[in-house]
């Protein structure tokens, strides 16, 4: 029994290195040059995101960074994730910040209260937590290949059972967790504009 299993074991590694022959590394198709500079263009963005001390524009360029992630999607023949991409990322989420900001009063220019001294140790979080991401993700698939000429590998079925029976409670998670963020934009706008009229009334009495 174990003679067999060690056996399958080794065809199908066999299988595997054979597959990755025929691809060709270094024969890529122009879906694969497209999928190389769309994400060096999402990545651009996320840095430009993550670096730029206007909120607005740090809005604006997540926007591009989400875009870019639904057109890999669409790269790699995922075609419902990637317009849930662009309905609920782009659609809902960045919008929702665009509320926030606007609710809030955010600074339309550059703010020096958008920098911060702990940018070193954001940086080491965020190519730690990259580094991580990136290993799990390579060791998950380092056998498996997209066949981009053969029909889609998931369905809109499959993939909607899959995220309401396996992943409902982070959806629902995320569903309460923006709209606890709407509502304390709100209630931060609130509470700045009755801050601001005593001062005004103040004012208007010592005139």
């Amino acid at each position: 029994m174990t003679l067999a299993v060690t056996a399958g074991h080794l065809a199908a590694d066999a299988t595997a290195v054979t597959a990755a022959e025929t691809q060709g590394f270094l024969s890529p198709t122009g879906v694969e040059i497209a999928f190389l500079l769309v994400g060096l263009v999402t990545f651009g963005a996320a840095i430009v995101t993550v670096t730029t001390r206007q909120l607005v524009h740090a809005a604006l360029w997540l926007v591009v960074a989400l875009g870019g992630l639904a057109v890999e999607y669409l790269l790699l023949t995922a075609e419902f994730i990637a317009w849930v991409q662009v309905l609920i990322y782009v659609g809902s989420v960045v919008v929702l910040l665009l509320f926030g900001l606007m609710l809030t009063k955010a600074p339309i220019g550059r703010s020096p209260d958008a920098d911060s001294g702990n940018r070193w140790a954001a940086l080491t979080v965020a190519v730690a937590a990259a580094t991580a991401l990136v290993w799990v993700v390579v060791d998950a698939f380092r056998t498996t290949w997209i066949d981009l000429d053969g029909p889609a590998a998931g369905s809109t079925a499959v993939t909607g059972a899959s995220l309401f029976q396996n992943w409902v409670l982070p959806f629902e998670a995320l569903s309460v967790l923006l709209l606890a963020a709407l509502v304390g934009a709100i209630v931060l706008s609130r509470k700045a504009k009755a801050d601001a009229t005593p001062a005004a009334d103040e004012k208007e009495g010592a005139r």
